[in-house]
C-alpha cells in the first residue's frame, strides 16, 4: 500500500524547528477581554500581529457634473475625429478595464499569501481561477491504497453543527474569511497550544512559518505519513483567525456537512497537472467563541491523524470560559 506519492526528500522540516515553538514575530495587540483570554489559555500573555480587515469591494463609478460634461464632450470628439467605429471600441473597453482594476484591487485587499501581492501574482492566480473546484462542499473520494484508511472525527462524540449561515470567502492564494470575524483570544489559544505541543513532544512535532502561507504559525510533523509541503499539519492566519489544513475525506465530508469549512477552490486531482495544493486541503472557518475553539480542536486533531495515522488529543488549556471573564470585567 502506498502512503504517499510524494518524494522522500520532502519529509524533512525545516531545520529551525528542532528547538522552537515559533519563530513568527509579532506585536502584541486585541481588546483587554482578548489579552484576558490569552492569559488565561496559557499563563503568560502570548504576543499577536495587529488586528487586520480583509474585504473585498464592488465595482462603482461616481461621476460629478464636470465629469460628466468631459465624458461627453470627449465622446463628441472622438465621433468627429475616429470615427463611430473606435468609439465603439473605446467604450466597450472602459468598463472593461474598471473591472480588471477592481479586481486587482480585491487580490491586494486580501493581504499577504502564498502567491506575492504584485501583477505577476494577479496574472498567475488569474490563470488558476480556472481550475477552481465547481463544488468546494462536496469532500474528494477515499484513496484505499492509502495509510490511514479511514477517519477518526466520526469514531468518537458526533460534530455538531456550526451555528449561522457560512461565512463569505474569497481568494485562491490567499484564500481568506470576509465575515464572521473570529475572537482573537480564541486565535491566540490556537497559536499557544500548537506552541505548547511542539515543546511537549519535540521528536515528533514542530512549528515554523507555514511553508504554503509563507507568513502565518503552522504545526508540522517531523516525520510524516502524508508529505504535504514538508509535513505542514496546519497553519493559522493572522488576517481573519482561519485555517488551512489537510484532512482524510471522510473527516472532510464530516466538516463540509455540518458547515465548520471548506475545500481549498485548488484541492483537485488532476492527471496531467501538479496542483499547489493536495486534493484533501481544507479551509476551517475561524472559531468565534469558546465552544466553537473546541471543535476546531477536535478537527485540528483529525488534521494530525491524517498525517501521522496517530490519535493524539489536540487541545486548548482554559481555566475560565471566555464568557465568564467578559462578564466578570462588565460587572467591574
Amino acid at each position: 500500500m502506498a502512503a504517499s506519492t510524494a518524494p522522500a526528500e520532502t519529509l524533512d522540516p525545516p531545520s529551525s524547528l528542532a528547538f522552537q515553538g515559533s519563530t513568527v514575530p509579532d506585536r502584541h495587540g486585541g481588546a483587554k477581554e482578548d489579552r484576558e483570554h490569552d492569559t488565561l489559555a496559557g499563563g503568560a500573555p502570548s504576543p499577536s500581529p495587529p488586528r487586520l480587515t480583509v474585504c473585498q469591494n464592488p465595482v462603482s463609478v461616481t461621476l460629478d457634473g464636470p465629469a460628466i460634461f468631459g465624458v461627453s464632450l470627449s465622446v463628441v470628439l472622438l465621433l468627429r475625429l475616429v470615427g463611430p467605429g473606435a468609439v465603439e471600441l473605446l467604450v466597450s473597453l472602459v468598463p472593461v478595464a474598471l473591472l480588471i482594476r477592481n479586481d486587482f484591487h480585491n487580490f491586494l485587499l486580501l493581504g499577504r499569501g502564498g502567491t506575492s501581492s504584485t501583477v505577476q501574482g494577479y496574472l498567475k492566480i488569474c490563470c488558476l481561477r480556472l481550475l477552481c473546484l465547481r463544488d468546494p462542499f462536496k469532500a474528494p473520494r477515499a484513496d484505499p491504497t492509502r495509510l490511514p484508511r479511514e477517519g477518526i472525527l466520526a469514531r468518537k462524540a458526533a460534530l455538531p453543527y456550526r451555528p449561522g449561515p457560512r461565512p463569505l470567502v474569497a481568494g485562491i492564494a490567499p484564500q481568506r474569511q470576509l465575515d464572521q470575524r473570529g475572537s482573537q483570544g480564541c486565535y491566540l489559544a490556537l497559536r499557544r497550544a500548537m506552541e505548547r505541543l511542539a515543546l511537549r513532544r519535540p521528536r515528533e512535532f514542530g512549528t515554523e512559518r507555514s511553508c504554503l502561507e509563507k507568513h502565518g504559525l503552522a504545526l508540522f510533523a517531523r516525520f510524516p505519513l502524508q508529505t504535504n509541503c514538508q509535513g505542514e499539519i496546519c497553519h493559522v492566519h493572522d488576517s481573519d483567525h482561519s485555517m488551512h489544513l489537510c484532512l482524510h475525506p471522510n473527516d472532510s465530508k464530516e466538516i463540509l456537512q455540518k458547515g465548520w469549512g471548506q475545500r481549498h477552490p485548488l484541492a483537485r486531482e488532476e492527471e496531467f497537472l501538479r496542483m499547489p495544493v493536495s486534493r484533501d486541503f481544507v479551509m476551517i472557518y475561524a472559531p468565534r467563541d469558546d465552544q466553537e475553539l473546541q471543535i476546531v480542536c477536535r478537527i485540528i486533531s483529525a488534521a494530525i491523524w491524517y498525517i501521522l495515522c496517530e490519535d493524539v488529543d489536540f487541545d486548548v488549556e482554559t481555566k475560565v470560559p471566555l464568557n465568564l471573564v467578559l462578564s466578570s470585567q462588565v460587572d467591574k
